[in-house]
């Protein structure tokens, strides 16, 4: 019994290519002798007794005008076995004077057998890739790597040993349409492994991605300043080669079993908290917003709450923003008062009242470095600072591994 099966799309494109070159019907009629691609669609499903001679005898059946009175489902011409790996698939068949078809006919059969090997190959790539896909969306969420999981990544041939840190990269909204996202994102997926052969990716939702990259630099150790460089460097390669409008976010590296789960979750609240910032950049690093994705974490719960408490009052007060975006700035240029000033084209005086003004609505004292602390983390978890509240949690709404 043959272990592979000729389906009936690669049986009518045998077909199709094969009649450009022949002036000949062909048919190709799978294992069992039923006809599965024809030139003559009226003949498909039809028993081909032509092909099950050829298939039982394991040879080349030529069928004359005699033949074709005791055979069912046939025609004069000439049917070819066709092999794979070692075995019988289907058969081949030529419509015609079988003495003027065989002479090509081992020819037609051979471009025939090669079209199968191509389409095995392409099908067992695609397995490959699914199987690759399948490990990273488990990896990214595993606590622990569980001797499955080594497993089936050694199977792969991937080395769960080597350090890796975690990239998610986004398309940005509105560029593709629903029909056409997943073929435009597997080509973005296949750029990124092209791009550099040890990422693992996979797709995560109709615009995102994750990308398992090496950790380490040339020297064997971690080197985020490295890997900002390769990340900008790669922003430009995919920008040469793809008209998608992408953004890349890379998140810190941990070297415990579960340090790809943690990467993820950092890499995923590192662009979260770069777009609402800085939405105009096309990349986002973990190291340069370690507060705010940290802190992520509080949001919705009651320390967020009571961190975000002294803020309450001025927001109720400063309807139109100054006195938040004054002590944003303030705090951007490292409380420098004249930094301060000239950011906010405004006077020293003005920014001192200013200043005051903010310590009596919030009650802290704005000299005293706990009080300063204190509001400076209220300003990172407020919700006009960071990302929409709807969108903090989306990390636990991405699709499981395996929908």
């Amino acid at each position: 019994m043959a272990t592979y099966h000729l389906d009936t799309r690669l049986a009518q494109d045998i077909v199709d290519r094969t009649m450009k070159i022949i002036d000949s019907n062909v048919n190709v009629m799978d294992a069992r002798g039923r006809i599965i691609g024809s030139g003559a669609q009226e003949r498909i499903g039809e028993l081909h007794e032509g092909a099950l001679l050829a298939i039982s005898q394991e040879r080349i059946v030529d069928i004359d005008e005699n033949m074709t009175r005791h055979l069912h489902g046939v025609r004069p011409g000439v049917n070819l076995p066709l092999h794979f790996d070692g075995e019988i698939v289907g058969v081949i068949g030529l419509t015609g004077d079988p003495s003027e078809l065989r002479r090509y006919g081992e020819l037609v059969c051979m471009t025939a057998e090669m079209m199968l090997e191509q389409a095995h190959l392409m099908h067992m790539l695609a397995q490959d890739t699914r199987l690759r896909e399948e490990l990273v969306l488990n990896l990214i969420r595993a606590e622990k790597l569980s001797p499955a999981l080594q497993e089936w990544a050694q199977r792969l041939g991937i080395d769960l040993n080597q350090p890796r840190v975690v990239v998610v990269v986004e398309v940005d909204s509105g560029q593709l349409g629903v029909d056409s996202a997943i073929v435009d994102l597997q080509q973005l997926q296949t750029l990124l492994t092209t791009a550099e052969h040890d990422n693992l990716a996979a797709i995560v939702s109709l615009n995102q991605m994750v990308v398992l990259r090496p950790a380490f630099s040339s020297l064997g150790r971690w080197e985020p300043e490295s890997q900002r460089n390769q990340i900008n460097l790669l922003l430009k390669k995919l920008a040469k080669n793809s008209q998608l409008k992408i953004r890349i976010a890379l998140g810190n590296y941990f070297p415990d079993e579960s340090g790809i789960a943690r990467s993820y979750r950092t890499a995923y609240t590192t662009m979260m908290v770069g777009k609402q910032r800085t939405p105009e950049q096309r990349s986002y690093f973990y190291q340069d917003l370690i507060l705010p994705v940290l802190l992520d974490s509080l949001r919705g719960g009651w320390q967020a709450k009571e961190l975000v408490r002294p803020l309450a009052r001025l927001r109720a007060i400063d309807s139109n923003g100054v006195l938040r975006k004054t002590l944003t700035v303030w705090f951007m240029n490292n409380v420098q008062p004249s930094a301060t000033a000239k950011a906010l084209f405004i006077h020293r005086n003005t920014l001192e009242y200013r200043l005051h003004r903010i310590s009596e609505l919030t009650g802290l004292d704005l000299n005293n470095f706990d009080d300063r602390l204190l509001i400076y983390i209220s300003l990172q978890l407020d919700s006009g600072f960071l990302y929409p509240a709807g969108d903090s949690d989306s990390i636990s709404h991405l699709p499981q591994a395996g929908q």
